[in-house]
């Protein structure tokens, strides 16, 4: 599955219709004519948003801009689009009014509402504008019209007493009811011909005289740190992925960062089989759990850095962390060095490939806990582009996790990136190996006067279980590289030196095509002195 978000454009028109169709069919099956559609597009084209899913409309947001000074709060549908002309939108206005949003019923569970919601509010802070305004329906309101009044109504579905299916999705993308509107939308029997009038605040708006350039750079990071427990199944293990995932989701957060191994509390089930045995049998459940972690990243609207799971691949087991991006797709990264106690116990072998990832935040790079240890790979992915390295990590003891933690500083600085680290906490009695674990997760920065004196831009508690919400500005990387008090990438001796890559990894199909040069594990940097 594929989902992006863009906005809509005149060719579009036959999907939209067919979603439209669908959506008012219970009341009616009316639906935006063709030439209203066009002339939305034309006098407003950048306000005009739709989700694709698999090349298909199946989502639509429309709005126009208006001066709200010339409507106030007293006003009718009909009035604020001009008698469904849209001669109301002004190019100068200070508000977007938002005139219709519907999804496709079959791809309601996806969650697209509020993409089209972050769409609008994006565009929104953009322009400059105070904010977005709405006319909102409350359909649910007929079933109680005799014992509540409109207010009382609203009242309720705030407190979730009662469920609005309208209304309680605008209240959970941060819109307040600014109004209770009468006669608002004629004929709406479910409403009773009430509405909401609905305000969504841009808070980064500022006068003309005061503006500055809006920025996109702010990244906004979710890292979990993660409680070990044991679990009646797989189920249960992902209602708890999910509870975190809505977390990160509530703070619009555009990374949600799990743990190495976050999935070996589901090993206790094998725990009576050889270690060896138990962890391949654990592997079973890693294609599971990667297919719907994929569908959480769609549906919470955020890229996934899905922690590590052992991956069984053509007779060799591997430890892989998957990056899930909020479109659909996913990546993979194989952890390179394997630390003894994963030969021993496991029998791991390491995987062959360092390359970043781009995401819609830019390029991004992933590392598994002992890797970060090992300094030319962190400079190999800054010679890529990266601006954010993501470090899954698991230690059972505080010296193990000083070495990961004070590696990752290094690689901030060296590199001139941020550095998000996850890990696990508490103790699993019923998995062998996995008994105890130690962790304080933590993004750090580069050091220098843009940045944090102490280069920590956030840290958990150590040991207990917690999200960690934070804040990267990658503009700041791009001043540092360029006005830095010293200016590491800049001033390599690469005429003296350098990292490269000394292999290519080989695509399975090709290892299997050719096994008799297929080595067990490849050698994939070195560093050259001249």
């Amino acid at each position: 599955m594929h989902i992006q978000v863009r906005t809509l454009q005149k060719d579009d028109y036959q999907d939209l219709k067919e979603a439209m169709v669908e959506v008012y069919s219970v009341i009616g099956g009316d639906y935006w004519e063709k030439s209203k559609i066009n002339k939305l597009l034309n006098i407003f084209p950048e306000g005009q948003f739709c989700v694709e899913v698999d090349g298909r409309v199946v989502a639509c947001a429309l709005a126009i801009r208006v001066r709200y000074s010339d409507f106030g709060d007293t006003h009718t549908y009909s009035e604020i689009t001009g008698g469904y002309t849209f001669k109301t939108h002004n190019d100068e206005g200070d508000y977007m009014y938002g005139i219709e949003v519907f999804v496709h019923p079959d791809y309601r569970d996806l969650r697209l509402g509020r993409r089209l919601y972050d769409a609008r509010k994006e565009l929104c802070e953009q322009l400059n504008l105070k904010g977005i305004v709405a006319g909102g329906r409350i359909p649910n309101y007929n079933k109680y019209s005799d014992d509540l009044s409109p207010r009382e109504y609203i009242a309720k579905v705030k407190q979730k007493e009662i469920y609005d299916p309208t209304l309680t999705f605008q209240l959970s993308n941060d819109f307040h009811v600014r109004k209770v509107l009468r006669g608002y939308l004629p004929g709406d029997t479910e409403s009773k011909e009430y509405a909401t009038l609905l305000e969504w605040i841009n808070i980064y708006y500022v006068d003309e005289k005061d503006k500055k350039p809006h920025t996109d750079s702010i990244i906004r990071l979710g890292v979990i740190q993660w409680q070990m427990r044991l679990f009646k199944n797989l189920d249960a293990f992902m209602d708890q992925v999910e509870f975190f995932a809505n977390a990160v989701s509530d703070y619009r957060a555009d990374f949600m960062v799990l743990p190495e191994f976050f999935n070996t509390p589901l090993m206790a089930e094998f725990n009576d089989l050889p270690e060896p045995v138990a962890i391949r049998r654990l592997a079973d459940y890693t294609v599971p759990v990667r297919d719907r972690l994929c569908e959480l990243a769609i549906s919470y609207n955020v890229n996934i850095v899905g922690g590590s799971m052992p991956l069984l691949d053509d007779g060799k087991l591997y430890n892989v962390a998957y990056l899930y991006r909020r479109d659909g797709s996913y990546e993979e990264y194989r952890k390179i060095h394997i630390t003894p106690n994963e030969v021993k116990h496991y029998g791991m072998v390491g995987g062959n490939e360092i390359r970043a990832f781009d995401t819609d935040c830019g390029k991004v790079g992933m590392v598994i806990c002992y890797d970060v240890e090992f300094p030319e790979l962190g400079r190999i992915l800054a010679q890529q582009g990266i601006q954010i390295l993501f470090v899954p990590f698991l230690t059972d003891t505080q010296n193990g996790y000083s070495r990961v933690r004070h590696c990752a500083q290094a690689r901030a600085i060296e590199n001139e990136c941020y550095v998000a680290i996850a890990g696990c906490v508490g103790n699993l009695p019923k998995v062998h190996n996995m008994d105890i674990n130690f962790a304080q997760s933590a993004v750090f920065t580069p050091s220098d006067f843009q940045f944090p004196t102490n280069a920590v831009k956030a840290e958990a508690t150590p040991n207990t279980e917690m999200v960690l919400i934070a804040d990267v500005d990658l503009s700041l990387l791009k001043e540092l590289h360029e006005h830095g008090s010293v200016q590491v990438l800049k001033d390599r001796r690469t005429d003296l030196y350098d990292v490269k890559i000394k292999k290519t990894a080989r695509k399975a199909a090709e290892r299997k095509a050719d096994p008799e040069n297929s080595p067990e594990q490849v050698a994939p940097l070195i560093v050259v002195a001249n």
